[in-house]
């Protein structure tokens, strides 16, 4: 298998940029799958279906970019308000989707984690990610991070609390207690920042998704609904990531990738 050096490269070529202007990480939140059925006059659990399907597709496309992980925001800890039978048919799709994608990630040695709250999870699912996760474990390509019953507050929450009891067990000290330590505790340690954040369906909010994470990372909206978001959708994005200036706090810019 060619490295994501290599894969930087020939993508770097081919869209006529620098290596160093591909992102390493990409995060993106899936939106519009509801709105994408509705217009089609189709049920919303078709448009979940069919934004299920472009999962795997724009995983593979971002292997083949040599991007190095990809975060992708599906459950919210909010999504929980949503109609019981709609998250029924989310939660049959998930497990569908935990087992179905095992080969294409066996293929493509791409590794899986979960960033969210297991615990309320159905017990399929939890089953299914659990044994999906321990399946890819020792794949060392690209890391597919799923966003599942997730909350970027919650996230901030959890890592405070074990802080606090490593804090009270003498594990740390008050002196240890900073960024870096905040991030080892967050559901991403070990995970470089995202360095481009996507949304899809022409939404303008953070929606609570990697609070911590996203501190200085590239904004790319679209207008395209998720189920339709394809390799040039995922072409544009990275364009428009090359051509940005990013800014770190201070008064100079940087090309990206710098």
């Amino acid at each position: 298998m060619k490295s994501f050096k290599e894969k930087v490269e020939k993508t770097a070529e081919r869209l006529g940029v620098a290596p160093e202007q591909i992102p390493r990480h990409i995060a993106i939140i899936m939106d519009g799958n509801g709105r994408w059925a509705q217009k089609k006059g189709l049920p919303r659990a078709q448009g979940h279906q069919q934004g299920g399907k472009r999962v795997e597709t724009i995983a593979l496309r971002c292997v083949d970019f040599g991007v190095e992980s990809l975060t992708l925001y599906s459950f919210s800890i909010e999504n929980w308000e949503r109609p019981k039978a709609e998250i029924n048919t989310l939660m049959h799709l998930y497990s569908q989707y935990l087992v179905g994608i095992r080969p294409m990630m066996k293929k493509n040695n791409v590794k899986l984690i979960h960033l969210g709250r297991m615990a309320q999870l159905p017990a399929t699912v939890k089953k299914d990610l659990i044994s999906t996760m321990k399946i890819t474990a020792g794949n060392t390509g690209m890391t597919l991070a799923l966003a599942l019953n997730y909350g970027g507050r919650a996230e901030l929450a959890d890592a405070t609390k074990t802080i606090a009891q490593q804090y009270k067990k003498g594990k740390l000290r008050l002196k240890d207690i900073n960024e870096e330590c905040i991030s080892r505790h967050l559901y991403t340690a070990g995970l470089a920042d995202p360095d481009l954040l996507i949304r899809t369906a022409n939404e303008m909010r953070i929606s609570n998704f990697l609070l911590w994470q996203i501190s200085y990372s590239e904004f790319y909206v679209t207008k395209t609904f998720w189920p339709d978001f394809k390799k040039s959708d995922l072409e544009k994005a990275i364009l428009a990531y090359a051509k940005r200036k990013r800014r770190f706090g201070g008064i100079k810019s940087v090309p990206c990738g710098s």
